[in-house]
């Protein structure tokens, strides 16, 4: 440590994790220990495109050390000279790495394992997660010493929030000059969920110290003792949730049509691998996507999630409301032709949509009705529990019949390709996951999955698969296309886009 400059901290966190109590937590410890300190932040954009980071600097010398002299600090953190980044989110761990913070010759990094998916990652229409384990090798490569670990799972135990954890994390890293009852007096002098706090940290402390393979004495603060190592689990089994989320979605007669079309995936699999050398995989992994296709999002659906008791607890957890505390939730819907036509009976719901087709045609807007309502209001809750209650409608409606006619079609090519082989037939199962999403998103699916349905017999498991891997790439179809003709099927006809025109207003200048 060098004595005659500041210990730099940087600590990224997400909205409500407590970050600025953290940093307020550093520099009232600074300040009782006799050192100066100094502390910014810098607020981060919504959607998870970036944390809100706060800056700390601490003197390693007391006042009394420095005999008079008054140290200048830095507003913000220079980049390959932080001492030790603090972040409660992986990403935003490595985000500090790419944007130069992070030294492998100086930082000490403390960094949750967990991750919250990016906006980017959710919207990607296949798997758009970062690999975990890559993002730890880097983070492990580019700081001087890493300590990696469950936050939330810490704080989840302790019943408390990211910051005491990390605060724990901080003091056994040892990058500070203050011992640990120091840390553990400002937490106690905040007066604010003490108990639960200490827990955190305790907790924090010790995972911290068990990353960096240090020795750690136990707290002697109750409710601290660690958890025991957890045993592996079994492997789910699919074809069971995949029926209890069916039958959740409309009726248990609904859940019986789900298990004679896992049978019917079963019989095709016994077809093409009676000695059964790849473990039911087709079947297993055929049922899983099929849950989630006949399980679709509709409005119905949509209005039955926003109103379940559950997740009136869990956004009252997530937003820190106390008891007795007013907590206002707002709905924002913005419903289509689409939605509105696939609760109608069929003629009259393909009515609607070719008359909003039309409209496109002539170079109209797609058109949606912009809604709010307030959840947490009598009318707005009643509002939400009207829609969910038209579930009954949903079987009469053009949404179910179009999903119904799509999954038999897909039944029958998957049992089709099985009488010949048993990879081709797996392949054409796993398209399944193409369909997702609602609207536009949902149409764009159905587009791909039908093309390479329409093509199967001329391709190959491999040409399935890329072609499957690239629709799920790119979701407006031009790698499908790519990996489709290279393979000799037919090209898609260019699908006809409606010019706008716009009257122009005011005058050039």
């Amino acid at each position: 440590m060098n004595m005659n400059q500041p210990i730099t901290i940087l600590i990224a966190g997400l909205g409500g994790e407590g970050g600025g109590v953290l940093a307020e937590w550093l520099v009232e410890l600074a300040i009782r220990c006799g050192h100066p300190a100094q502390a910014t932040s810098i607020p981060g954009v919504a959607q998870r495109t970036g944390a809100t980071t706060y800056y700390v600097e601490i003197h390693p010398q007391s006042l009394a050390a420095l005999g008079g002299r008054i140290p200048i600090m830095s507003l913000a953190p220079v980049p390959g000279c932080v001492d030790l980044m603090v972040a409660s989110e992986l990403l935003e761990a490595v985000r500090a790495i790419q944007n130069g913070f992070i030294s492998p010759e100086r930082t000490t990094l403390l960094t949750s394992s967990q991750r919250t998916l990016t906006t980017f990652e959710k919207l990607a229409p296949g798997d758009g997660r970062f690999d975990s384990e890559r993002l730890l090798q880097v983070a492990g490569s580019n700081s001087r010493q890493l300590a990696a670990f469950d936050v939330g799972a810490a704080t989840r135990e302790a019943g408390t929030v990211p910051s005491a954890v990390l605060c724990g994390a901080i003091a056994a890293s040892g990058v500070l000059p203050f011992d640990r009852a120091a840390f553990e007096d400002v937490i106690r002098a905040s007066g604010r969920g003490v108990a639960a706090s200490l827990r955190g940290f305790a907790l924090g402390f010790e995972r911290c110290s068990a990353a960096l393979g240090v020795a750690c004495p136990q707290s002697g603060i109750p409710g601290t003792q660690s958890a025991p190592a957890p045993t592996p689990a079994h492997e789910p089994d699919l074809i069971a949730l995949g029926h209890a989320r069916v039958v959740e979605f409309q009726d248990a007669a609904y859940g019986e049509l789900y298990r004679q079309r896992v049978e019917r995936l079963r019989a095709a699999e016994r077809l093409a691998d009676p000695q059964g050398q790849h473990g039911g995989e087709l079947t297993r992994e055929g049922a899983r996507f099929l849950a989630l296709w006949m399980a679709f999002d509709d409005v119905v659906r949509v209005a039955d999630l926003k109103s379940r008791a559950g997740r009136f607890d869990r956004v009252r957890r997530e937003a820190g409301a106390k008891a007795g505390e007013v907590m206002r939730i707002a709905d924002h819907f913005k419903p289509g032709v689409t939605e509105l036509a696939g609760l109608l009976p069929q003629p009259l719901g393909q009515r609607l949509l070719g008359w909003e087709s039309r409209r496109r045609r002539d170079g109209a807007a797609p058109l949606a009705i912009p809604l709010k309502l307030r959840a947490d209001s009598i009318s707005g809750f009643f509002a939400l529990r009207l829609l969910a209650s038209l579930r009954w409608l949903r079987r009469r409606g053009q949404r179910y019949a179009e999903e119904q006619a799509l999954i038999e079609r897909w039944l029958a090519v998957v049992e089709s390709a099985a009488a010949n082989s048993w990879e081709t037939a797996f392949e054409l199962a796993l398209c399944a996951r193409l369909i997702k999403g609602y609207g536009a998103t949902n149409e764009r699916a159905k587009e791909n999955f039908r093309y390479i349905m329409n093509c199967w017999t001329s391709t190959d498991a491999g040409t399935i698969r890329r072609a499957r891997d690239a629709a799920l790439a790119d979701d407006s179809g031009s790698a499908l296309d790519a990996a489709m003709t290279q393979a000799g099927a037919p090209a898609r006809a260019v699908k006809a886009v409606p010019v706008r025109w716009i009257k122009r207003t005011g005058h050039r200048t």
